[in-house]
């Protein structure tokens, strides 16, 4: 399930997975590796895991419904995270005046989430899977006007019209009666939760700035636990299903490979060699997010699905290749790049 910076290297990829600092000790910039052939399988399967990610929420939601599926997915991811911060030496203690921001951080992920998994229950997971990885359009949409120097230009623009004509296509399709219970709405929610993964990324792109990237995201799973908590418990059984073997793992997979393991891998991956390269990899995952609909579920896709489809990605590479130069201040410098992806 990392955010933004003033270029789309950071706008593509994965919210709740920022990366640490790009510095070495003292004040010498680290420099990048390069990227051989080892690198770029390790980041060609991270995109295969993330793109497995809706696919393994639907699953998990046999067994668990939303609200109860978001809890036990983010507390998982914060006992990983939190571990792996322990080992690295990160202090996860906030500083008394970054409470606030981390509660707005909170705030946002549990409306994400929750728009999220709820989709999914509605919605087969090929079609939530490319709706919600559209949310770069959202994000460039958003920096346009919040984030200084980030302006839309003429071939950006195309991009995202073209991203969006594909979301509409996206629309005009049906899914499989059997996997989308409410398909209209479970896709209008997925477009909403982009929505959100674009506020979340221009959210914690500020936030960043004064919080280590790694105690924000350690805190916005921890600080939203309680409302997933509170909502599930008013609202939801604790299951809708049997606890058979499938959707448990789903959940494990959720928490400990995505919201975990990927985000080490990511972060390391993005502290060490140049970002604009290793994001060009996380383009794949709505085409692997389908392909493995397509192979748990035998989800058949119509044309218009592929069509719109094609049209977001491509929309979104135009946009990813057309990025203004980064502009560095005071307020959003580069000594911290965060990634942003749906956790």
């Amino acid at each position: 399930m990392k955010p933004l910076s003033l270029d789309l290297k950071r706008q593509a990829i994965p919210v709740v997975t920022p990366s640490p600092p790009l510095q070495l000790d003292g004040d010498e910039p680290r420099r990048d590796k390069t990227v051989g052939v080892g690198v770029a399988l390790v980041a060609l399967a991270i995109s295969l895991f993330w793109g497995a990610n809706i696919v393994a929420l639907k699953v998990g939601l046999e067994a668990f419904p939303p609200f109860w599926g978001a809890f036990w997915r983010m507390g998982i991811g914060a006992i990983v995270i939190g571990l792996w911060a322990r080992g690295e030496g990160v202090r996860l203690t906030p500083e008394r005046q970054e409470w606030g921001p981390l509660a707005v951080l909170a705030s946002l992920c549990f409306m994400q989430i929750s728009l999220l998994n709820h989709s999914v229950n509605m919605t087969s997971a090929a079609y939530a899977v490319v709706l919600i990885n559209a949310h770069p359009i959202f994000t460039n949409l958003l920096a346009h006007y919040f984030v200084p120097g980030d302006r839309v230009s003429g071939m950006r623009l195309i991009g995202l019209l073209l991203a969006f004509a594909g979301i509409s296509f996206i629309f005009l399709g049906k899914p499989d009666a059997r996997l989308a219970m409410y398909p209209y709405w479970g896709n209008i929610l997925a477009v909403v939760s982009a929505f959100f993964v674009a506020v979340r990324s221009i959210t914690t792109k500020r936030v960043v700035q004064r919080v280590d990237a790694t105690r924000a995201i350690f805190w916005t799973l921890v600080l939203s636990e309680p409302l997933f908590f509170v909502m599930a418990y008013a609202f939801e059984p604790p299951t809708v299903g049997p606890l058979i073997w499938m959707p448990v793992a789903a959940i494990i997979y959720q928490g400990v490979i995505v919201a975990g393991f990927c985000f080490i891998l990511w972060t390391r991956l993005l502290r060490d060699y140049p970002p604009g390269i290793i994001s060009v990899f996380a383009f794949p995952t709505p085409l692997f997010g389908v392909l493995f609909s397509a192979l748990v579920f035998a989800e058949h896709l119509p044309r218009s699905f592929v069509v719109g489809a094609a049209a977001v990605i491509v929309g979104i590479i135009i946009v990813a290749r057309h990025q203004p130069r980064p502009v560095t201040g005071p307020q959003f410098s580069d000594q911290a790049q965060p990634a942003e992806r749906v956790a």
